[in-house]
């Protein structure tokens, strides 16, 4: 079993790969009342690691598998819903604007894909033989 405190550690679910990592942050309960785990998730964001790819302006092209994931909305999947393949790719923000021939707002580090896209992607950039 596992003891309960007034204090936890922060953590976040990366939009990219998934992993739970530590945002650094403590959470308090105001009570003073043991009510908190010892790691707390309190949501999305973004791992060091992608979090600095965004930050150099790439875009993460995320693989999902459309027959796993959950029903989208107006054909937008949210974070929860994707079931994510593993499979990643990278593009910088204008080429990406340049490919899908949409603009991509600054503040979005990831993109959710079907099955086929980032191979798509990659016989685009192989060298010709």
């Amino acid at each position: 079993m596992e003891d309960k405190s007034y204090v936890s550690l922060e953590q976040r679910v990366c939009l990219v790969c998934g992993a739970s990592f530590d945002t650094g942050s403590l959470l308090l309960d105001k009570r003073l009342r043991a009510s908190m785990k010892r790691h707390t998730m309190t949501g999305w964001g973004l791992c060091p690691e992608h979090q600095k790819m965004s930050d150099d302006g790439f875009v993460a092209l995320v693989e999902c598998d459309p027959e796993r994931s959950g029903a989208a909305a107006a054909g937008r999947l949210k974070p929860e819903q994707a079931y994510r393949t593993g499979r990643l790719a990278h593009l910088r923000r204008a080429v990406f604007a340049q490919v899908f021939n949409v603009p991509i707002d600054d503040k979005q580090a990831c993109v959710f894909v079907e099955p086929g896209v980032i191979d798509q992607l990659a016989s685009m950039v192989a060298p010709a033989h």
